[in-house]
C-alpha cells in the first residue's frame, strides 16, 4: 500500500475497529485500551501512516475536527460549556478547535471564515451580542457545513440548538423575590437583540404582572455589555430616584455583583434595604458577603447536548443519509437561594 493512500479509514479496516477508535488511538485517548492502542500504532508504523489533514480531507471529507465559536472564554458559563463540547467530542474521537469572537461581529465573521477553511466537520457556535446580520452564517449552512447552536441563537435559523429555559429562570428568580417581601422590583437588562436577554425580562415582566404588582420602565436599566461596572452604574442610577427599588433582579452575575457594590456604597444593607438576585451562577457567588443569590444555568451538559446533536448530523452525512429535521432542546434552570436575598429568613429577623 503506498503512502499517499493509508487513511485512518484504512487502519481501521485492517484491524476491524471504528475510523473513531482509531483516531482516538493515534491520540492516546485514555478511553482505548493499551492493546488496541498497541495495534493501532504498529499498523501505522508498518503502513507508514502519517497525518494529512488536507489530503484526508480532500479524499474523505472528513478532518474528525469540529469548530466552535465562544463569545467569551473569560465568562464562568461559556467555559462550563466547552468542558461539555469536549467530553462528548473527544470521546467520540473528534478535536475541538476553538474560536474567540469577544463579543464581536466583525471578529465572529473572521472566527468562522477561518474555521471554515480548517476543514471542520461541523461547527458549533453562540453568537455575539453585536450580531443583527447573519449572512456569514446562512453562507456556510448553504455550504452543507453542519451548524448547532448553544445558548444564543437568532430568529428564523434553520439549524438545531441547545438553550435554557431563560423565560422559566427569571420568572422564578422574580417570583422568590415577591415571595420574601420584595414588591419594587428592578430589572438590569442585559445586551439588548438576543434572545436570551427578551426570554429573561418577559419572564421579570410576567412575575410582576402575575403578582398584581406595577411594572415601572424606569426600573428597567438597559446595560449593553452586561458587565460589572455597568451593573454598577445603573443601580447607582436607580437608587438615586425618588422611589427607589427595594430589590434588583440582573440577567447575570457580574451586574449583580455591580449592584451589589452599589448598594454597600450607598450605605443600605442587603438583603434588608434591597435584595439582590443575579443569573448564570458564576463561581465566585457563593464567596460574595452576602453570596449571592442566583439562577443556575447547567452549562456542562448544554455543552455535551450541543455535540452529540452536532456528531450525529456529521456521522449521518457520512452514510449519505438525510438530515434530521432540526431540533431544540431546551434544558432547565434551576434557582440558588443564598444571602442576597433571603430577607424574610429566621437568620435575618
Amino acid at each position: 500500500m503506498k503512502f499517499s493512500q493509508v487513511t485512518i479509514k484504512d487502519i481501521a479496516r485492517e484491524l476491524g475497529i471504528s475510523p473513531s477508535t482509531v483516531s482516538r488511538a493515534l491520540k492516546d485517548h485514555p478511553d482505548i485500551s493499551s492493546k488496541t492502542k498497541e495495534a493501532v500504532h504498529a499498523l501505522a508504523d508498518k503502513l507508514n501512516y502519517q497525518p494529512n489533514i488536507v489530503a484526508l480531507n480532500l479524499r474523505q471529507k472528513k478532518t474528525f475536527t469540529i469548530g466552535v465559536i465562544i463569545p467569551e472564554l473569560v465568562h464562568f458559563f461559556f467555559s462550563t460549556v466547552i468542558s461539555g463540547i469536549e467530553d462528548v467530542a473527544y470521546q467520540a474521537g473528534y478535536s475541538v478547535l476553538l474560536a474567540q469572537s469577544n463579543e464581536s461581529y466583525e471578529r465572529e465573521k473572521t472566527d468562522i471564515k477561518a474555521l471554515f477553511n480548517s476543514r471542520v466537520d461541523g461547527l458549533l457556535m453562540s453568537i455575539s451580542r453585536e450580531t443583527k446580520n447573519f449572512d456569514h452564517i446562512e453562507s456556510v449552512i448553504a455550504k452543507g457545513v453542519p451548524v448547532v447552536f448553544y445558548d444564543r441563537t437568532y430568529d428564523g435559523a434553520v439549524c438545531s440548538n441547545v438553550v435554557v429555559d431563560d423565560y422559566v429562570g427569571a420568572k422564578e428568580a422574580v417570583n422568590h423575590l415577591i415571595e420574601q417581601g420584595y414588591k419594587k422590583i428592578a430589572f438590569l437588562e442585559g445586551s439588548p437583540g438576543l434572545v436570551i436577554t427578551a426570554d429573561r425580562k418577559r419572564g421579570y415582566m410576567d412575575a410582576l404582572r402575575e403578582a398584581g404588582l406595577e411594572i415601572k420602565e424606569a426600573y428597567i436599566q438597559e446595560c449593553l455589555t452586561g458587565s460589572q461596572e455597568e451593573g454598577k452604574r445603573a443601580t447607582k442610577k436607580l437608587l438615586s430616584m425618588p422611589t427607589p427599588p427595594d430589590a434588583i433582579f440582573a440577567a447575570n452575575d457580574p451586574m449583580a455583583t455591580g449592584a451589589m457594590q452599589s448598594v454597600k456604597e450607598k450605605g443600605l444593607r442587603i438583603p434588608q434595604d434591597v435584595g439582590i438576585v443575579g443569573f448564570s451562577n458564576w463561581s465566585y457567588g457563593s464567596l460574595l458577603d452576602p453570596s449571592l443569590t442566583t439562577v443556575d444555568q447547567p452549562g456542562f451538559e448544554m455543552g455535551q447536548e450541543a455535540a452529540r446533536l452536532l456528531i450525529r448530523q456529521i456521522e449521518l452525512a457520512d452514510k449519505n443519509q438525510e438530515d434530521l429535521a432540526p431540533e431544540t432542546r431546551v434544558l432547565k434552570t434551576r434557582l440558588i437561594v443564598r444571602d442576597s436575598s433571603l430577607r424574610n429568613s429566621p437568620s435575618k429577623r
